[in-house]
């Protein structure tokens, strides 16, 4: 059985933009998985402490058979390969980092991964670009995206 996943995608450190290309390429070509699609890269404000650059994020679109924590492995290792470390600071600047946003209608929570991902309906940056990929997407919960993107304000992100 395969599962759809959405993977956010953000970055502000060394050239982020072609960070975000070089990773949606990596995403697009993972073993198991079906490229379903993309959204426009945008340019955001960060979140948490502003002495930080402005971050680059996209959305991509996944058909799998592989499992939420498989997915998750793979993601780290991307991470990984694109300069990523860990260091525990919490909003701070990095090369690249992916989160799982949804897989399928799964709800996942353990210590590795929280699925729907928590900020999910908050981040502007995650919910317009994933409109760019299925307007009419529906959450697990049984609400539908587009009635969060009226919450938010899209006036912090450029599409570039």
């Amino acid at each position: 059985m395969s599962e759809l996943v959405y993977i956010g995608l953000g970055a502000n450190l060394n050239n982020p933009y072609d960070t975000i290309r070089s990773a949606i390429t990596a995403l697009s070509t993972l073993a198991d998985c079906e490229f379903v699609g993309q959204s426009k890269i945008y340019a955001s404000k960060p979140m948490g402490p502003a002495d930080q650059p402005d971050y680059v994020n996209a959305v991509v679109a996944l058909k799998t058979s592989l499992s939420a924590h498989d997915i998750f492995s793979l993601t780290c290792q991307l991470e990984q390969a694109h300069g990523r470390t860990r260091n525990g600071e919490h909003w701070g600047p990095r090369t690249l980092d992916l989160d799982i946003l949804l897989y399928g209608d799964n709800l996942i929570n353990d210590d590795q991964l929280t699925v729907p991902h928590y900020g999910l309906k908050e981040r502007e940056f995650v919910v317009f670009p994933m409109l760019d990929i299925d307007p009419l997407l529906v959450l697990p919960c049984g609400t539908a995206l587009s009635d969060i993107a009226k919450t938010l304000a899209f006036n912090d992100m450029n599409a570039i």
